[in-house]
């Protein structure tokens, strides 16, 4: 048996614009009803948001720190829960004002400690993560958690801008 023709003599195997176009809008409106559910997951999880915040944070300050030629500093306030950036040749008042203009945590997220390689766990006043101008970073780790005992750790390599984020708290001192 011959395959069906037209009067063009071609072949009618295929899709037709119709199909087409009927198969296109079922799948972007399948899209359309779950892009809305999976934003909300992300941008409603505020200690997600918070780790994804620092993560940017600490890349822009390593950024920074190369461009301007200056060591830059990530403070971290764990009794006020509050973050803001400073660099090494800032006035008292400079440095006053930046902490003044901190940004807090949400009332949920807490920085529960920070970690240096060579220092060891600072887990009360204020901590410092420094970004030299040559590119390094402190070696270091912020832990963070949540009311509902989730734990976060962000951590900061020296070389190369890397920042991790691990799904649980991972203390570093142990493995030393």
């Amino acid at each position: 048996m011959k395959p069906c023709r037209n009067a063009f003599g071609q072949n009618r195997k295929g899709f037709t614009l119709i199909e087409l176009v009927v198969v296109i809008s079922l799948i972007v409106m399948m899209i359309g009803l779950t892009m809305p559910q999976i934003r909300n997951a992300l941008l409603s999880d505020n200690l997600k948001r918070t780790a994804l915040r620092m993560t940017g944070l600490a890349k822009n300050l390593r950024d920074e720190a190369m461009r301007e030629e200056k060591t830059f500093g990530l403070y971290l306030d764990m009794a006020q829960q509050r973050y803001w950036t400073g660099f090494e040749a800032m006035t008292e008042e400079e440095l006053a004002l930046a902490r003044e203009n901190a940004q807090k945590l949400p009332d949920d997220v807490k920085i529960l400690d920070v970690w240096y390689k060579t220092e060891g766990k600072v887990n009360e006043g204020e901590a410092v993560i420094l970004f030299f101008k040559k590119g390094y970073v402190q070696p270091s780790a912020i832990h963070l958690g949540d009311d509902e005992d989730r734990r976060l750790t962000v951590v900061l390599s020296p070389f190369g801008g890397k920042v991790k984020v691990l799904d649980k708290y991972v203390d570093f001192e142990s493995d030393s």
